[in-house]
């Protein structure tokens, strides 16, 4: 559902650097979690609706990465090592993610996010959308925004990730 009145972090960015969104809410709580469920209770296509994945490197002097994916896809955790020239990467666990970001788990937004250490990754497939949907850093509540000024804020790079 469209939500007017929501306003957190994320969104007093959008304002303040002047950028075109809107905020959807839905019920976390009722059992909305993955990324598929969302755009079903959004009213938006699965592939425009992206998840954000918190990766971690072996490597000590690799920062942790937030990637971004279609809801539907899959994560290629060696094609993503590959793109980013590293060795072994693997998926940070629920807990890790949450101590890492300070953020939940269902609520994970590079949005929220900006300037924390964090490389940012967003899928290819971005690149064919106008506008895109992620966290607004808190569960329950999505942002879509144009793919370009996402790009803008997080300096993501596009990569192959799936």
């Amino acid at each position: 559902m469209k939500n007017a009145k929501f306003v957190n972090n994320v969104t007093r960015l959008l304002d303040a650097k002047k950028v075109p969104y809107e905020v959807y809410t839905y019920d976390y709580d009722a059992g909305i979690h993955s990324a598929v469920e969302v755009a079903q209770a959004i009213g938006r296509s699965p592939e425009q609706v992206y998840k954000t994945l918190v990766v971690e490197s072996n490597e000590a002097r690799r920062k942790p990465m937030l990637v971004m994916i279609p809801g539907p896809a899959t994560l290629d955790l060696k094609k993503l090592a590959a793109e980013v020239g590293a060795k072994k990467l693997h998926m940070a666990r629920r807990a890790q993610a949450e101590a890492m970001t300070g953020l939940l788990a269902g609520g994970i937004s590079p949005l929220a996010l900006l300037n924390r250490g964090f490389e940012i990754y967003l899928d290819n497939r971005a690149r064919d959308l106008e506008r895109i949907v992620v966290s607004a850093g808190q569960r329950g509540a999505q942002v879509s925004l144009p793919v370009t000024d996402l790009v803008k804020l997080t300096r993501a790079r596009f990569v192959e990730l799936t």
